[in-house]
């Protein structure tokens, strides 16, 4: 049954997930974290930021981890091909029809229209994961972090994967917070 499910959340992911990448995370995020509960979401934000440190699609690569996780290796070829036989259907399918309506309005403003839901699907994401950070890292440090990557990455040009870096590495060298009282160990 959880075989089924895997397949199932990542073909949906792979049918939905028109525009590449970025439209597909919330949806990855909404199927593992919020549907199945595989994972939770700060491990989800731990996957999607070493994920996007990697070369290759980002939905493939949490495909194959998260089918990894969830299903072993079993599970990890499901999720793969499971994320990636509709896009290759779909190709086939769409391409060779709109080949054909391609200078029809209705199809460039299909194309166009996407844009901006991916936008609107990222931000709602990236609220989602600051909300998250906020909780964790408090106000001052959550604001000073994002200011400081969007500085380093828009416009300096220092590339996402060391910022991601940078942060993981001071993430495990920081000494581990001690616990409050009343939390047990």
């Amino acid at each position: 049954m959880k075989q089924y499910q895997l397949f199932m959340a990542f073909f949906r992911v792979g049918m939905l997930g028109y525009g590449g990448g970025p439209a597909s995370i919330p949806l990855v995020h909404k199927e593992v974290v919020e549907k199945y509960k595989w994972i939770d979401t700060d491990e989800f934000g731990d996957i999607l930021a070493i994920g996007n440190s990697l070369p290759g699609p980002i939905a493939t690569k949490m495909a194959g981890y998260i089918g990894y996780r969830v299903g072993g290796y079993l599970g990890m070829i499901n999720a793969i091909v499971a994320s990636i036989v509709p896009t290759i259907i779909l190709m086939i399918v769409i391409l060779t029809s709109l080949t054909s309506f391609r200078e029809q309005a209705w199809v460039q403003g299909m194309t166009k229209a996407v844009v901006p839901v991916v936008g609107v699907m990222m931000a709602v994401l990236t609220w989602d994961f600051f909300a998250k950070s906020r909780e964790g890292l408090g106000w001052g440090k959550s604001v000073l972090l994002l200011l400081v990557s969007f500085l380093l990455i828009g416009l300096l040009g220092v590339h996402p994967a060391f910022i991601i870096g940078v942060i993981l590495l001071f993430a495990l060298t920081r000494p581990a917070k001690k616990k409050q009282e009343g939390e047990q160990s």
